[in-house]
């Protein structure tokens, strides 16, 4: 990737409005509300916590509560290190206080089962409610069980998918671990769309590390359900280098996708036939978190419809829905984009809640995967509005040269961590 600029790197990492719209608070009142109001921010990820911060920083004035259910959060960047043996999952565990006492965020430790757009109000699980002015919702992901014959929730024990939350990871790790030397491990990536696509492929790449080091007559076999996948070559030839012919990959139409699961006798069926493992992660195809289907945001797709400009729901106004939830245009479910969403969608409700037209953006996105402990790649691109529709700009970003010196990789590895660092601090610190 070629040498950036400070200013570049600001907008690269998202913060650059952020930044902007922070000098202006100290140029006079554009930003701050004649009067109290309450904003809502319902689920502590990537998304939630930084539109949570994000508010306060921009109108110090606004009224904010988050709502999440969890004490610390998990996340799910880096989580394949875990499994790869690189992180503890304390090292990607974060706490909710310094939100609380530094940016006088109201934090309420209860789940939210419904909203209101008529009422302007938020349902928790307790019976208790919030009313609000706007309400922005960042539920992530939930996983769809009605896709894959005989794989239901209760399988997950069995066949963890290991896509959302710590203990889903930890069964996974449990697996690995327990697993004979010259075991087999399927992983089974869905179709498209789903939370961060090179994920698998970065997972395989790491459990692969794992199993050189402490079983390596072991192998890895993808099934996956696409016709190819992100950063393809760059995952392959990687592969070949670190790993060997330890790990396989088989398109949909080659026998990876998956029609039915048998946990009890550890088996995937394709119609190419049936496929034991000694450990299988089956990921399952996902929708949006429960919250906004249950609250009328989704659509027949299973994902919530908003307007890009402001991420305003296009079904039911006055809230809000950014991260994996949204249907965002040409940007990829990620946490760097949930970040960049919170942001641009912080500065909009606070211009519409005085009753301005929110202006206009370019947002970007920085997928960074390791295939190795110090073997890093990454692919960046920039959005921009076409009409209320993000599209990728033309000739924007990059990804990683395929023919390389190792120094490079290297480089590229210390640059997700660098990155990794700089996003957790600026949802939590």
């Amino acid at each position: 990737m070629k040498n950036i600029t400070r200013r570049k790197f600001y907008k690269i990492m998202g913060t650059f409005g952020a930044v902007t719209a922070l000098e202006n608070l100290g140029r006079g009142p554009t930003l701050l509300l004649a009067a109290v109001r309450h904003v809502v921010v319902i689920g502590g990820g990537f998304g939630g916590a930084t539109a949570a911060k994000y508010l306060r920083l921009m109108d110090p004035n606004l009224k904010v509560t988050l709502v999440e259910p969890r004490r610390s959060y998990f996340t799910s960047p880096f989580s394949n290190q875990v499994l790869g043996g690189m992180k503890t999952m304390e090292e990607l565990t974060y706490s909710y206080k310094i939100l609380q006492r530094k940016y006088g965020i109201n934090v309420v430790h209860v789940a939210a089962t419904r909203i209101n757009a008529v009422s302007k109000t938020v349902l928790l699980q307790d019976g208790k409610s919030l009313t609000f002015d706007r309400v922005i919702v960042a539920p992530g992901i939930d996983m769809r069980f009605d896709q894959i014959e005989n794989y239901k929730p209760e399988d997950t024990d069995l066949i963890p998918h290991a896509w959302k939350g710590r203990p889903a990871t930890l069964r996974l790790l449990q697996q690995l671990e327990s697993m004979p030397n010259g075991g087999m491990v399927l992983i089974c990536p869905p179709a498209l769309p789903y939370r961060c696509p090179p994920a698998p492929y970065e997972r395989a790449s790491l459990v692969a590390h794992y199993l050189s080091q402490h079983k390596p007559r072991s192998k890895i076999l993808i099934l996956d359900a696409k016709e190819q996948f992100p950063k393809q070559a760059l995952f392959s030839a990687g592969w070949k280098s670190l790993y060997g012919r330890m790990i396989e990959w088989f398109n949909g139409s080659a026998g990876g996708l998956i029609l039915r699961a048998d946990a009890k006798n550890m088996t995937v069926e394709t119609e190419f036939g049936i496929e034991k493992g000694d450990v299988i992660n089956l990921i399952p195809a996902q929708w949006a978190g429960r919250i906004a289907r249950d609250s009328g945001l989704s659509d027949e797709s299973g994902w919530c419809p908003v307007d890009q400009l402001t991420f305003e729901s296009t079904l039911l106004p006055g809230i809000h829905v950014i991260g994996d939830a949204a249907i965002a245009g040409a940007m990829p479910k990620t946490g760097f984009s949930a970040n960049n969403q919170a942001k641009v969608t912080a500065a909009a409700v606070i211009a519409l809640l005085k009753e301005k037209e929110p202006t206009s953006y370019s947002i970007s996105n920085t997928c960074y995967s390791f295939l190795a402990p110090d073997y890093g790649i990454q692919v960046t691109s920039e959005y921009q509005l076409s009409g209320r529709k993000l599209v990728k700009i033309k000739g924007s970003g990059g990804v990683s040269p395929l023919n390389v010196d190792l120094s490079v990789r290297y480089s590229e590895a210390v640059s997700a961590q660098r990155w990794y660092d700089s996003i957790t601090q600026d949802m939590f610190g």
